[in-house]
């Protein structure tokens, strides 16, 4: 019985086979009429690559190889960050000859091949190519998808129900173009049998180009085993035009609306809210319409977002309520607060709970305090402000000094701020202080102060005399009259 024990523990695991993708984006994109590269365009906010990019990652791709080209250096700079490793295309000779730059030499286990600008790609799908792939022991898969208009894609042609070939639709003749199984451009393949074969691939075609289409032949000819994997429609869907950048841009943000839906948020009109695939909302928040929600936002349960609202890379408590026309960036508003209508929160800024902040208030780089109030027409910037707070109408905190240095203005508890008041930092204010309107304050108020920092009033009765005054009205008359 120990006998057999340690004859288990010394047996080897199975080991798994690494999962490469090689993404091919070195194409121009004429079609696009942009001058920046087509894997770059943004779809719902973000360049249609990262998609693809993140969807590899998040399916377990051990290595990315992504062929770069045209606006290589834009594109590197964007996609390294991410984890991927980068090859240029030096010639364009065909998507054979871009899978080749990707150094396929040195290509270990499963290998996927993709589409840089199919932007509704999903790590779900390519978990499911590499499982079929790896479940049926093929050497070649082609992802294909029906279509009932297949236009330029390329047709799947079969014989007695396998796969022999793959016709591009500029060589295909009118019988063939009937074939509405189409190729999507996803491939997966045994790097041993991508190393052999696509070297083999001759350009004997209208545009004297590589296909990496012929590869199925090839393989079909060496009797390698050769079979298609259906998958989804939107995996087809590629950007090769404005119009199609917008259409893949709809779809995203539909059908993040749908999984919000489906979770418990009330959306008024979830065709005019765009909200990207990255932001977080929870269950009960409500969301009017044409409201934009980026990035890394996170919405809490029960909140609402009143319509025009644009929030990015922010966060926002239960039961706060943003009002209308509000900009929010890089900030963070805690549990029952009111911001707004039309107020500005840019990055580094606080509200903590049960604040407000009112029309036409911008704060920048502020803790603005519990229970703290901000109600219209103020700008407050790299600043303090302490709990129960009142800041009244038009105050400005002068934070930019002529040194070209930011300084801070920090504001006590229970401190009441009369309108028109000006803090020129740096300043401190004291708890339960009082600034009277029109002040300008350049010197550390003591907590329980009043401070007051005007001009005096001068008053001299009689300035204007009588007669002047009377010439003047008798002169406004006799104008009018003429009129």
């Amino acid at each position: 019985m120990s006998n057999k024990v340690k004859s288990e523990k010394i047996k080897p695991a199975e080991t798994v086979r690494p999962f490469t993708a090689v993404i091919l984006a070195a194409g121009k994109g004429t079609r696009m009429k942009s001058p920046l590269p087509k894997v770059l365009h943004p779809v719902a906010g973000e360049p249609m690559i990262n998609n693809v990019v993140k969807a590899c990652l998040e399916a377990g791709v051990t290595d990315v190889r992504v062929v770069i080209g045209h606006g290589g250096p834009l594109v590197k700079q964007v996609i390294e960050p991410l984890g991927v490793h980068c090859y240029t295309q030096v010639q364009q000779f065909g998507t054979a000859n871009a899978v080749k730059s990707a150094q396929i030499e040195s290509l270990e286990g499963d290998v996927v091949i993709l589409n840089g600008d199919h932007p509704l790609l999903e790590a779900s799908d390519l978990k499911s190519f590499i499982q079929t792939f790896r479940e049926e022991k093929l050497d070649l898969a082609v992802v294909t998808v029906e279509l009932r208009q297949p236009k330029d894609f390329g047709r799947i042609v079969r014989h007695q129900g396998r796969v022999v070939a793959i016709v591009e639709a500029k060589d295909a003749s009118a019988d063939t173009l009937k074939i509405r199984e189409v190729n999507t451009g996803i491939y997966v393949v045994r790097g041993d049998v991508l190393s052999e074969y696509l070297p083999q691939i001759e350009n004997n075609n209208m545009k004297q180009e590589f296909y990496l289409t012929d590869l199925v032949s090839l393989c079909v000819e060496s009797q390698l085993k050769v079979a298609p994997i259906r998958g989804h429609k939107r995996v087809s869907f590629g950007v090769n035009t404005q119009a199609e950048l917008a259409q893949a841009t709809r779809l995203v943000f539909r059908k993040k609306s749908k999984t919000l839906l489906d979770e418990g948020v009330l959306m008024l009109d979830p065709s005019t809210t765009y909200i990207e695939r990255s932001v977080e909302v929870g269950p009960g928040a409500v969301i009017y319409p044409n409201v934009y929600l980026r990035g890394k936002t996170k919405l809490a349960s029960f909140c609402v977002i009143e319509p025009n609202c644009y929030i990015v890379d922010s966060e926002v408590g239960e039961s706060t309520q943003i009002r209308a026309g509000s900009y929010l960036e890089k900030a963070k508003v805690h549990n029952r607060c009111v911001v707004g209508p039309y107020a500005r929160l840019r990055p580094e800024t606080e509200i903590m709970d049960e604040a407000q902040v009112g029309n036409f208030v911008e704060l920048k780089k502020v803790k603005f305090g519990k229970k703290s109030k901000a109600a219209h027409l103020t700008y407050l910037g790299d600043a303090e402000i302490g709990e129960n707070v009142n800041i009244g109408c038009g105050t400005i905190t002068c934070n930019y000094s002529a040194d070209k240095k930011k300084y801070r203005t920090v504001i006590g508890n229970g401190v009441f701020v009369g309108s028109d008041t000006q803090f020129v930092a740096p300043i401190n204010v004291g708890d339960f202080a009082v600034i009277g309107s029109g002040s300008t304050i350049t010197k550390d108020v003591p907590a329980r102060s009043l401070a007051v920092a005007r001009a005096k009033q001068f008053i001299k009765e009689n300035y204007v005399k009588v007669e002047a005054a009377e010439t003047d009205q008798a002169s406004d008359s006799a104008s009018g009259a003429d009129k």
